[in-house]
């Protein structure tokens, strides 16, 4: 088997540089060629498109095949005459040597339209383009991109948005002012980046499968989950019904106190609800309980606590909350701020004890096992 390995020069620039008439046929000529081309004009891509080409002969050398390396280039000023001069030498390398198949090597988009020509006479098995990467031109330029366009990933995350982006402005401009277009696009674009680069789209494509599995194995986290999600519904919605209008700079905190102090209750418990779940499916595993599952419930109600009580505190403080009685004694903003901190840390502290009496007892256990 023979393969014909061609380094393609379609304008002619390595035979006006040598001063050769082509086809340059043979190792040790294209060797020499590559020299006399560095030589002249060390900058000149062709020399790298002729090292290429040696270098694709050598591997075949290796691999124990027959290969015949050569230079062709059209030899006129217009560019049928080239192609026609071209052709005809890639006519008389066929007669002469009988090539299996061939291998081109270019350097160029211009020389690529020629290889339709060459794939005419003889089976091409490979095109091989040579990028320099130094190279700034439009020929480097040419290649990123059509590599860019090759990528599949790439495509769908940068063309799709920006088609989208371009075929929604015309119809904005149209309904809205230029202001809100703009603005409206921008969003829509960031949106969609952001649903790429955080790959929120691998994981909506997990779902399914995850709660088909979780329903399969009979997990008891699938219903408290469902639970906590509906228990989070109601306390948003009664934190948003918390929430007074108000005017005045002040209002948004004073907004956002009402909505957390509200709804934290309820956000609470549905974090206990989803916490107690995945307790209960470690219970029944046959692994036991690792400490994080134990800790989380004591640690959901510890920071329930100290967010309600900040909470409190800004609406006492704007005299939004009435001052609690204990005993006939009103309780300060501060003293009131002091009671959850410090319940939220006993909480958080009896979880600490709670998980390390556990452990300590699963620790035994495993000992006596052994």
């Amino acid at each position: 088997m023979t393969t014909l390995v061609l380094c393609v020069d379609r304008s002619d620039d390595i035979g006006r540089t040598a001063g050769l008439e082509s086809p340059i046929v043979g190792w040790e000529a294209v060797q020499s060629l590559v020299t006399d081309v560095g030589l002249d004009d060390p900058e000149d891509s062709q020399v790298n498109c002729l090292l290429e080409a040696l270098r694709v002969a050598r591997d075949l050398h290796d691999d124990r095949e027959d290969s015949v390396v050569a230079v062709v280039s059209g030899g006129s000023g217009s560019l049928v005459g080239a192609d026609r001069a071209l052709s005809a030498q890639v006519d008389d390398l066929i007669a002469e040597y009988d090539p299996d198949s061939a291998v081109v090597v270019i350097d160029s988009a211009d020389d690529e339209r020629v290889v339709p020509v060459i794939e005419s006479r003889v089976r091409v098995d490979s095109v091989d383009r040579v990028v320099v990467r130094q190279a700034h031109d439009i020929e480097s330029t040419y290649y990123l991109l059509k590599q860019f366009l090759a990528d599949e990933e790439l495509r769908s995350t940068v063309l799709v948005p920006l088609g989208a982006t371009l075929l929604l402005l015309p119809i904005l401009l149209t309904q809205f002012s230029t202001a809100v277009a703009l603005a409206g696009l921008a969003g829509l674009l960031g949106a969609a980046l952001l649903y790429k680069g955080l790959a929120v789209d691998e994981f909506l494509s997990e779902v399914p499968e995850r709660v088909r599995s979780a329903l399969y194995s009979g997990r008891v986290s699938v219903v408290t989950y469902a639970v906590s999600f509906g228990l989070a519904l109601v306390g948003a919605f009664l934190g948003a019904l918390a929430v007074s209008p108000r005017a005045g700079p002040e209002s948004a905190v004073v907004g956002a106190m009402q909505f957390v102090y509200s709804a934290v209750p309820w956000l609470a418990l549905a974090a206990l609800t989803a916490s107690a779940g995945r307790l209960l499916d470690e219970l029944i595993g046959s692994d036991g309980v690792s400490t994080p599952y134990l800790n989380l419930p004591f640690g959901v109600v510890a920071l329930g606590l100290v967010v309600r009580g900040f909470a409190g505190w800004f609406l006492q403080r704007e005299s939004l909350l009435a001052d609690p009685q204990v005993l006939s004694y009103a309780v300060t903003p501060q003293q009131r701020l002091a009671a959850f901190i410090v319940a939220g840390i006993v909480v958080s502290l009896v979880g600490v004890r709670v998980a390390a009496s556990v452990s300590g007892e699963a620790l035994e256990d495993t000992v006596q096992k052994q």
